[in-house]
């Protein structure tokens, strides 16, 4: 009967774990969400309904979308946007793409900081899709096209005529670390 009493709590505890696994995986998206919108001043896409929205935005107005881009001085990379400019009308999809090619001998992990200027049309700006999500490891000599997917939201003030997209990349020494130690970790030693 002991056996059967143990079997239980251990299937207690481990549908316990489950469940809890499983709430902290969930809540996961509206944490990335937050720390998105209240600390970087990155909006998201809000889902479907935002989406209709956009698709009945009025098609009267439009909006420059200035791109800029470039590195700290730690990083041997080349970076530039494609276009340093696109009209885009409040509401629809867009995409433009960023260019880094390094020019460095190593394998180097780079992460891209976002501004978006002026600082108050960064809260109607909702970047879909971004390079800068995550690090980006280039090879010694790789070039690399980087889209990045937005939209402008309809509600952005009327008198906010252009907005900046601008992107610094800095080395990502930590990650640029371990992929190094990966790699010495990996190679033969040579016999004496």
């Amino acid at each position: 009967m002991s056996a059967n009493k143990s079997n239980a709590a251990g299937l207690f505890k481990l549908v316990g774990v489950s469940l809890a696994a499983f709430a902290f995986t969930f809540s996961l998206v509206p944490l990335y969400r937050i720390a998105c919108e209240k600390v970087f001043g990155i909006r998201l896409e809000q889902g479907p309904g935002e989406a209709q929205a956009a698709a009945l935005a009025p098609k009267a107005r439009t909006v420059t979308v200035q791109f800029d881009g470039g590195v700290n001085s730690k990083l041997p990379w080349a970076f530039h946007p494609e276009q340093l400019t696109m009209q885009v009308v409040p509401g629809e999809l867009n995409e433009a793409l960023y260019f880094a090619r390094n020019d460095s001998k190593n394998t180097i992990v780079g992460s891209a900081v976002p501004s978006v200027a002026p600082s108050r049309a960064s809260g109607y700006f909702t970047k879909t899709e971004c390079f800068c999500f995550t690090a980006q490891t280039l090879q010694a000599g790789e070039t690399r096209d980087m889209p990045v997917r937005f939209i402008v939201d309809p509600n952005l003030p009327a008198d906010v005529k252009t907005i900046t997209l601008s992107y610094t990349f800095f080395r990502n020494d930590a990650l640029t670390a371990r992929l190094g130690a990966a790699k010495t970790a990996h190679t033969p030693l040579a016999a004496p």
